[in-house]
């Protein structure tokens, strides 16, 4: 049973711990860096700190079909750098991309090893299921990676939410949090901190939530709000390409994946007049192969010309593929066979319609993230990111961000050797990060009335759907709008001192809000800074709405200032190592 809320300060407890590496976020990228940490240095201690159960947390909480990057026979790094690099209009990191790469096909063949089912194929190969997917059998995936995690000896720490880092000066020095089951404050020092988190969802208005309870019905893990972006936001680190948000095509009215539809059962799109819509509109982007936000804006220009609804045309499947296909669904997605089943629909006899999904800010598909260098180092001594909360490597999905996880694992070991001392704990910043985070269950018993978190996320959802470029607006902004987002975003932050929270869960979900409105800040500023149209379906400024390679061939970074909260939006040059055109695989 959940401890009650305190009614003062002085009625919550503390617990303080110190280890060598704090890993925050336990899903694949945290699980890998643990692993990785541990057998490289088996003296060490590895802490993860989890906010929800290490079994079931993360974007692997429900399993996946597929994995969607390993390098197969016949394909090198450089090959998917260059492919990577045209899926993300010609801008992504290769330095990093590379680094990632030469550890891809380890990080997946090792989940192998360990009790992942990937199927092959008659010659024993991996199941291809694309250029570079391979086909899994995946729903107990995440579960094998925290056994994996126990049998090293890493320390867990479930159901602890971490709220800020804990800082020496610039330097992170550890993380603070709260207990979402004891309700204690948790300060925990670290000789080196790996933040993993995961993006940012639930920062825009869903198509499917309707005012039921269906809130929460989207195409990314629920429980990743930002967090992680948030903390360094907070903290003054450099962020990167928050404005290349991640819109995919999904199942209407349920949002299930179509990638296993289109790319597995080479499903066409079609608009409802029966038109291949990429094949005939894009097939000078590539067809059906076109890069992802190109997809995602297929449907989206098929509806504003009156073309809409859109599919994915199944109506060519046999029966035997229809019965693979639902298998594969119940490895990632089992409740949209429910949904088919419940709508008795045949998709033999009726395709299956699409649409836009809201938008998030997820490193793992697209670039957006903490800016890193190889060894995966923030520009904050001491910290390092993995995963989705890493910027500058698209198309890192299930494999890379493992990947990833290893190299800030070893980048974190080389940190911590080279550390002449580990900081001091300021305890004046200690207090005020507990008064912050308790604030609202306080306010709660104090006052008894205000603001509950699900009534300030509903609005922030409304105002960036409406105003910063939602699916309900068709992924189309202008200066204006987001002028008025912004002005509206620090309303709703000023009214966060209104806050209140019932039990602990809404204290959780209290600071998940404040979280996801300090990403929707920067959000916004990195949309209002790129006056062009590099990603039209993740990224459509109306008013600049070509490409405008003389200014933005570039990244485009931010960084907010601790002290006066003044956010400063500033370019980083694009540095090409792969030779080739950018724009093509």
């Amino acid at each position: 049973m959940a401890a009650k809320l305190p009614a003062k300060l002085e009625e919550v407890g503390e617990v303080r711990l110190e280890t060598d590496i704090l890993i925050i976020g336990a899903g694949n990228a945290g699980c890998y860096a643990a692993i990785e940490a541990k057998r490289r240095r088996p003296d060490l201690r590895v802490t993860l700190m989890e906010k929800a159960h290490i079994d079931r947390s993360g974007c692997l909480a429900s399993g996946m079909d597929a994995i969607n990057t390993y390098i197969k026979k016949n394909e090198t790094v450089e090959n998917l750098v260059r492919w990577s690099r045209a899926q993300a209009g010609g801008l992504l990191r290769e330095d990093l991309t590379i680094t990632m790469a030469e550890l891809l096909n380890q990080a997946i063949e090792e989940w192998e090893e360990w009790g992942l089912p990937i199927k092959k194929d008659e010659n024993g190969e991996y199941l291809a299921r694309g250029r570079w997917d391979i086909a899994i059998q995946g729903s107990e995936m995440k579960v094998i990676l925290a056994e994996k995690v126990r049998e090293y000896g890493c320390e867990v720490l479930n159901r602890v939410v971490a709220t800020n880092y804990l800082l020496d000066g610039d330097r992170v020095i550890g993380a603070m949090g709260f207990g979402v089951r004891d309700g204690k404050f948790y300060i925990i020092k670290a000789g080196a901190t790996i933040v993993a988190t995961g993006g940012a969802a639930g920062l825009y208005k869903p198509y499917t939530n309707d005012g039921v309870d269906s809130h929460h019905q989207i195409w990314y893990c629920p429980f990743n709000v930002g967090t992680g972006y948030a903390m360094g936001i907070r903290a003054g680190a450099e962020m990167t390409t928050f404005e290349m948000r991640w819109c995919a095509v999904r199942t209407k009215d349920f949002n299930g994946p179509i990638d296993t539809i289109s790319v597995g059962y080479k499903a066409p799109m079609i608009n409802a007049k029966g038109e291949k819509i990429l094949a005939e509109r894009y097939a000078h982007m590539g067809g059906d192969a076109s890069p992802r936000f190109v997809r995602a804006n297929a449907p989206m220009e098929e509806w504003l010309a009156g073309r809409g609804p859109c599919y994915v045309d199944t109506r060519h499947m046999t029966p035997e593929q229809v019965k693979t296909l639902k298998i594969d669904y119940l490895n990632e997605r089992p409740s949209f066979v429910l949904f088919l089943a419940a709508r008795g629909q045949d998709i033999t006899r009726e395709p299956i319609e699409v649409y836009g999904s809201d938008p998030y800010i997820v490193g793992g598909h697209t670039a957006s993230g903490y800016w890193i260098d190889v060894k995966r180092a923030t520009t904050l001594p001491g910290l390092f990111a993995c995963g989705d909360v890493a910027g500058g490597v698209p198309n890192k999905f299930v494999g890379g961000c493992a990947a990833e996880g290893m190299l800030a694992a070893r980048g974190a070991i080389e940190y911590l050797e080279s550390l002449a001392d580990r900081g001091q704990v300021d305890e004046s910043l200690v207090a005020a990060e507990k008064a912050r985070v308790y604030a609202p269950a306080i306010r709660q018993v104090r006052e008894g009335d205000g603001v509950i978190p699900r009534e300030m996320e509903e609005r922030l959802q409304r105002l960036m759907d409406e105003y910063a470029g939602g699916v309900h607006q068709f992924y189309r902004m202008n200066r204006e709008r987001l002028e008025y987002a912004l002005k509206h975003l620090a309303i709703l932050k000023d009214q966060t001192r209104y806050l209140v929270a019932h039990d602990l869960h809404e204290l959780m979900e209290a600071h998940e809000i404040i979280d996801r409105l300090d990403v929707a800040e920067v959000l916004v500023h990195h949309l209002l800074f790129r006056e062009e149209t590099r990603w039209p379906g993740w990224q459509n400024r109306v008013d600049f709405p070509e490409r405008d390679d003389t200014r933005f061939d570039c990244f485009v970074n931010s960084r907010r200032n601790p002290q006066t909260g003044e956010i400063e939006v500033f370019t980083r040059p694009y540095e090409q190592i792969i030779p080739g055109d950018r724009y093509r695989p």
